[in-house]
This record gives structure tokens, sequence and C-alpha cells, in this order.
């Protein structure tokens, strides 16, 4: 069961905070779940479609916000993303000040843990930041304020990584924010882990898990995943990775902009355009 939503501290859209001004994390303690593992579907795309980022970097530093009880994420974090840039700088950043004590003894060259918030401590410009399980334990009201927090420290060419997923890993999505706005939806599911595409909604990001109703557009979008999919049902007899291709290839052909193609839909992954999802109402 999700933790109930509590209220930060009001980020505010100019990228401060009444905490962050008095020196204080950002942010509330979280449950801190997590699991070996549980991460890899991101990463996987991190250091796929976005390892160019990385790559061209000047200074190659990568945030883990909000890494949770255990420092086993961030540490996957780096051994992933160094087979992309070996001088890579990750830091994980957590809240709770004994969770920190706990990852000090697992700092390596190239890893280190630090106490913090969404005000992310470090210096430098992160080129990208992912906050899984996080933001989901906050209001809907107060995404936009987090997204714009995060976003006014992030390099030039940086991402932030704002995404859910089940306690294994096995039903993933998240949004993708650039300096200036939301970029993009992507859902990764393992194959035998739905009965429906729809089935990854209840593993939305918060900015859309309450969106999720008939009239927005994001449920639009998982309606046309299933129709989608069930129409792909012919290519059941090639395996459920055919299928996939199928389902993703229908959507794009119906006008979705849908990103990528065959080597990554292939994964179970799919990836939308922020346009496709963006709720209708949102705050400013």
């Amino acid at each position: 069961m999700v933790q109930k939503a509590e209220r930060v501290n009001a980020p505010q859209l100019s990228g401060r905070t009444s905490a962050a001004r008095q020196g204080r994390p950002v942010g509330n303690v979280t449950r801190g779940t997590t699991n070996p593992n549980r991460m890899r579907r991101v990463d996987r795309w991190l250091t796929g479609p976005q390892a160019w980022r990385l790559r061209s970097a000047a200074d190659p530093l990568v945030i883990d916000l909000g890494y949770g009880a255990t420092p086993t994420t961030a540490v996957e974090l780096h051994q992933r993303l160094a087979t992309v840039r070996p001088d890579v700088r990750v830091c994980g950043i957590e809240i709770e000040p004994e969770r920190v004590r706990a990852a000090l003894p697992l700092q390596r060259p190239g890893l280190t843990f630090h106490v913090g918030g969404f005000e992310l401590p470090v210096p430098g410009r992160p080129v990208l930041v992912r906050a899984f399980n996080v933001l989901r334990q906050y209001e809907e009201a107060d995404v936009q304020g987090i997204w714009r927090l995060v976003q006014d420290r992030l390099a030039p060419d940086g991402i932030f990584i704002d995404g859910t997923c089940d306690e294994i890993g096995r039903r993933v999505t998240w949004v993708t924010l650039d300096r200036h706005r939301p970029l993009s939806l992507s859902i990764s599911i393992r194959f035998g882990s739905f009965d429906l595409p729809s089935d990854a909604a209840e593993r939305l990001p918060k900015a859309l898990i309450h969106r999720n109703v008939p009239g927005e557009p994001v449920h639009a979008f998982m309606q046309a995943m299933d129709r989608a999919w069930l129409g792909s049902a012919p290519l059941a007899s090639f395996g459920n990775r055919q299928r996939w291709v199928g389902m993703c290839r229908n959507l794009r052909d119906a006008g979705l902009p849908v990103q990528d193609g065959p080597a990554r839909w292939r994964l179970g992954e799919l990836t939308v355009d922020w346009e496709a999802v963006a709720p209708l109402h949102q705050g400013p």
C-alpha cells in the first residue's frame, strides 16, 4: 500500500523554498522500500537511448534521489552507467540521515552518499537525476513545484526522471523532463506480468495516476494501448515480444507520437511524447 501523501513545504516555480533557503532538506521521509535490480528497466533506458547525454556531458554528474532504506539501486546505477562513462559520478541523496550513514561504507571513487532532498545538495549541475517511487508519496498539487525545483538544477542537456514501479520492477513507468518541460512518458513491462498493457496504470507517476479517468489524455492513451494489443492478437503465436511490437506499430500508424522503434519495443518498452498524455488542466 502506498503511504499517504504528505504536503512538501510548498516548492515554488522559482525553484526555491523557505526550507532550501534555511539550509534544510526539501521533502519528506519516504517508506524507503527498495529491492535489488528494481530499477533495471529504467537503467537500461538510460544506458540506451539516453546514453548520449552522459557521453557528451562536460561533468558526468548523476543523482539517485531518494534511493531508499538501502543504497542498492544507487550502487547498481553507478555500475551500469560506468559502462557508458567510466568517470561518471553518482551521488545518492536521502533525506533520512541514518540511511546515508548506513550507505557510507559503500562509497567508492565515483559513488558518494549525501543527506538532502529536492534541493540537490551537491555542487555542479547533474546530467541525470533519477527519482523513483518518491513523488508518488506527495500531493499531486506539489508535483509541478517539485519538478521545477529539480529542473532548475539540471545541466543544459540534463534530464530528470520521475518514475514509479512495483516492488520487483516488473511494471515501470516514468516521466522524462528537461530543464524546461516534460518530454515523454515511458512504460516498460515484463512480458507475462500483465493481461492488458493498461495494467501499468496502477504504477503511473503522481502527475498522471489520478488522471487515468475518462476524458483525460492518459486514459485515452491507455485505452488505445489495450485496443492495439488486442488487435495484435494474431501475432501472439510468435510470442508476446512480437505482439508488443505490433501494438507499438499500430499506435504509431494511428497517429500517436510513439518514439523509438522495434529495438526498444522488443524489450516491452514504449515511450510516447508528453503531449499525448499531458493532463488537461495542470497547475501553474
